[in-house]
């Protein structure tokens, strides 16, 4: 059930002197070590000395993606490059790229990180691990494949693409675990169905996926085609990578591993720390990253702290699932829209499949947004007045949950094209 008992288990007293110590010890590496962090102190005559409990956390300054990229590539890091031995790095699609670096003990950390990670999420030494994660300068494929090898299980580094190899070695290699993107999960389980092999003819018990926000709804999508438990798993390359946190089999919220990350919820507007249930935005500091450390990181994710302890015996803080983020947020007519929200209405109203694609433009001064829907085999070959009652069906609840008018434009299936990585929902040309 547990990886390591003694730390995820450890008692709160205890939990809150560790991270009091080690982030006292990630403040003084960040002063003295990385140029930028001892400028931002200096600038609100903050020193070392003055972080004597976790409240004083509220008194370091944020730091952000950009600050990453005003320093690219190497400024933030608080090691000589001679100390490093593994650099990944975002793929810069909206500017330079946030390169992040590991010294041997990160990278030994990580790995353990990832190993209590798989536990928590189902996985024992006795799987075997189909890794569908991309492999390179993303985190999350070495990730989830050093993990698995700390854990003892057997790893198959498949990487993405090639869905219908994925499928045959999944049914031939007898692969118990599958771990990707959810949407790509999904596109496995089409293909799957495509060549006529049943979620019964493979042996997969469990999916640990993330890297994209997901609903429940489609949890529950995804649990049905390819009969499985799935989990939700999260990170980000910033802070390490994934392992920053994962579900339990309670599938009650995600558990932060806080012997390593400290986590606030703040108003992203103000920056004010926000209290237990209240939605805001995650905030992360690493307290025992070498290389790269960063102190209140501000990740963007939308979540919230869920209070209480949990079943399973872990009593590391649980953060609820990600429901977007502030910059992936569209604002149309002044209203907050995110696509996980399309997403819940389309696999609760049945009929649709769910893959979607959110078009923004803008008509004279006025936002206009088009939801375009994958209307399922079977009904895109039925009578055209029942697809006309789904799609008024469909712009009812979606106008009902999203606060704005919307035109809904059925397609037929599999004409929105599939991602093997996070999968692209919006299309805002107001920006072009």
């Amino acid at each position: 059930m547990y990886w390591n008992e003694r730390y995820e288990c450890m008692p709160a007293a205890e939990l809150q002197e560790l991270q009091l110590e080690r982030l006292q010890a990630t403040v003084r590496r960040a002063f003295f070590d990385v140029p930028f962090y001892r400028r931002a102190f200096q600038e609100i005559g903050l020193e070392p000395g003055d972080i004597k409990s976790l409240d004083d956390l509220q008194r370091l300054p944020f730091t952000t993606k950009q600050d990453l990229r005003d320093n690219y590539p190497y400024g933030m890091f608080a090691v000589p490059m001679s100390e490093i031995v593994r650099i990944h790095s975002s793929s810069g699609t909206t500017g330079k790229p946030t390169v992040v670096g590991y010294t041997r003990h990160d990278i030994d950390v990580w790995s353990e990180l990832m190993a209590r990670a798989l536990v928590c999420g189902g996985a024992t030494r006795h799987d075997i691990i189909q890794n569908a994660y991309g492999y390179g300068l993303f985190t999350g494929g070495l990730g989830i494949h050093y993990g698995s090898e700390r854990l003892g299980a057997s790893v198959i580094p498949i990487s993405g693409g090639n869905t219908k190899r994925q499928v045959m070695i999944m049914k031939d290699y007898g692969s118990t675990v599958l771990t990707c993107t959810p949407s790509y999960a999904l596109h496995i389980a089409e293909v799957m169905a495509e060549m006529g092999i049943k979620p019964e003819e493979i042996k997969l018990r469990c999916g640990i996926f993330g890297a994209e926000p997901w609903s429940e709804s489609m949890r529950q999508e995804i649990e049905k085609r390819l009969g499985i438990s799935a989990v939700d798993i999260y990170g980000l390359s910033e802070v390490i990578g994934p392992g920053v946190g994962i579900e339990c089999q309670e599938k009650n919220g995600l558990h932060i591993f806080a012997d390593h990350f400290l986590i606030e919820i703040i108003d992203p507007v103000t920056g004010k720390q926000l209290p237990p249930g209240q939605r805001g935005e995650l905030v992360i500091t690493s307290l025992t990253k070498e290389a790269l450390p960063v102190i209140r990181y501000r990740t963007r994710d939308i979540t919230s702290l869920i209070p209480g302890p949990c079943p399973c015996g872990r009593t590391h803080p649980r953060v609820a699932r990600f429901t977007g983020r502030t910059d992936d947020m569209l604002i149309i007519r002044g209203v907050n829209v995110f696509p996980s929200q399309v997403e819940s209405v389309l696999l609760e109203m049945g009929g649709t499949e769910p893959h979607y694609l959110l078009i923004v433009d803008r008509q004279g001064s006025l936002d206009t947004l088009e939801i375009k829907v994958e209307v399922s085999e079977t009904l895109f070959s039925d009578k055209v007045r029942r697809l006309e009652d789904l799609e008024k069906r469909l712009r009812h609840e979606l106008e009902s949950t999203l606060g704005i008018s919307v035109k809904v434009t059925l397609v037929e299936p599999k004409s929105i094209q599939r991602s093997e990585g996070k999968a692209v929902r919006v299309i805002d040309k107001r920006k072009i």
